[in-house]
């Protein structure tokens, strides 16, 4: 199965002619899921070669208009282009407690009917993950009406337990978000994909005079076959090891993590993308508004071993390289040197508006 991130959006504060404001897609076998829509990421999205009629679900980190302002339009645009389709599953969006209210005043106040249904599930956070004071209470503004394309979504509670809050739990994936720190709750996204089961052997295969067939099929769905002359072959008699799945771990804004649960699901990530809004001469400014820099991400990523650091949320003073003017003051590729002066064999990247990355598949040693 095929995956892919790509970078839509990886400005901070808002869209530019060199970057866009905060938006990363991850893509498996023709899905997408959209992490953050900041204002003009349905633009993003037509310069690209992803198709926006393809997302399923929609994972927002925080609630600040650089990652969230883009959503309504994007809707909207996506209802434009498709045609209403009683059998097509609700888009599913994620997000802190709030968004389901944006979505539906919007909806509302702009008359916009879509074709297709959504469901909004908003994770409560904790008090821990912003400034005193800073943690708003939106329950006022619930009511009782919604757009009739709206289906009740969850309300999604930390695991006191596992510090965490279980997005989605399916065949192929499993997501979970972790709090971050920063001005207000923020969130991170770590995207398990399951355990596969291994390619059958097929020298095992015939040794046990498995006759090629259905029981091939069974055997491979972990079911033990039972063959003519009475002898029972087992799934682990013919079956390679099992196939580990990939883990993609998209942060929001912040100056760091809140508990150990962001750490531990984290943990040898293949990549890792995090904030670094600005350079580590700026640190003191970058914590008091929230921020990271590349020594901090880098430090997160080391400490969670991940294999690919991927760096983004640049503040707009730092140009792409292929535009920015030779001796520039704020010259990008000084964030990238100051992230791999703390790392040891970690790759790190810049991330660029369009980058596409992908995930390879992991592979198995062979039984004998």
């Amino acid at each position: 199965m095929s995956m892919d991130v790509t970078f839509l959006g990886t400005g901070s504060a808002y869209p530019s002619p060199t970057r866009g404001a905060s938006a990363v897609a991850l893509r498996c076998e023709g899905a997408c899921w959209l992490f953050d829509c900041g204002e003009g990421t349905q633009t993003q999205f037509m310069k690209s070669q992803l198709k926006a009629g393809r997302i399923t679900k929609i994972f927002i980190t925080h609630l600040h208009g650089d990652h969230f302002f883009g959503l309504p339009g994007l809707l909207c645009t996506i209802s434009l282009q498709s045609s209403p389709t009683a059998s097509k599953p609700p888009m599913e969006i994620f997000g802190p407690v709030g968004l389901r209210n944006f979505i539906w005043k919007t909806m509302e106040l702009s008359r916009s009917e879509l074709t297709f249904p959504y469901v909004v599930h908003e994770l409560v956070p904790t008090e821990d993950q912003c400034p005193a004071g800073e943690l708003k209470d939106f329950s006022y503004l619930d009511g009782a009406d919604s757009p009739p394309k709206e289906i009740q979504g969850r309300t999604i509670l930390l695991d006191s337990v596992e510090g965490s809050y279980v997005l989605v739990n399916d065949e192929q994936f499993l997501v979970k978000a972790f709090r971050l720190f920063h001005r207000i709750p923020s969130f991170g996204f770590s995207v398990a994909e399951k355990e596969r089961p291994g390619r059958l052997n097929a020298q095992k295969l015939k040794d046990l005079g498995v006759p090629p067939g259905p029981a091939y099929g069974k055997l491979k769905n972990g079911v033990t076959v039972v063959l003519e002359n009475g002898v029972q072959v087992s799934p682990q008699d013919v079956l390679e090891k099992p196939i580990p799945g990939r883990k993609v771990c998209i942060l929001g804004d912040c100056s760091g993590v809140v508990g150990d649960e962001g750490v531990k699901l984290c943990f040898e990530a293949d990549l890792l993308v995090h904030e670094a809004t600005l350079d580590d001469t700026h640190m003191d400014k970058a914590k008091e508004y929230g921020h990271s820099t590349p020594r901090m991400a880098a430090e997160f990523a080391k400490l969670c071993r991940v294999k690919k650091l991927v760096l983004t949320h640049f503040s707009q003073r730092y140009k792409p390289h292929l535009v920015s003017g030779e001796g520039e003051a704020d010259d990008i590729r000084e964030l990238k040197k100051q992230a791999e002066s703390v790392l040891d064999f970690q790759e790190v990247t810049l991330a660029e508006d369009f980058m596409v990355i992908d995930i390879p598949k992991k592979k198995t040693i062979s039984i004998t």
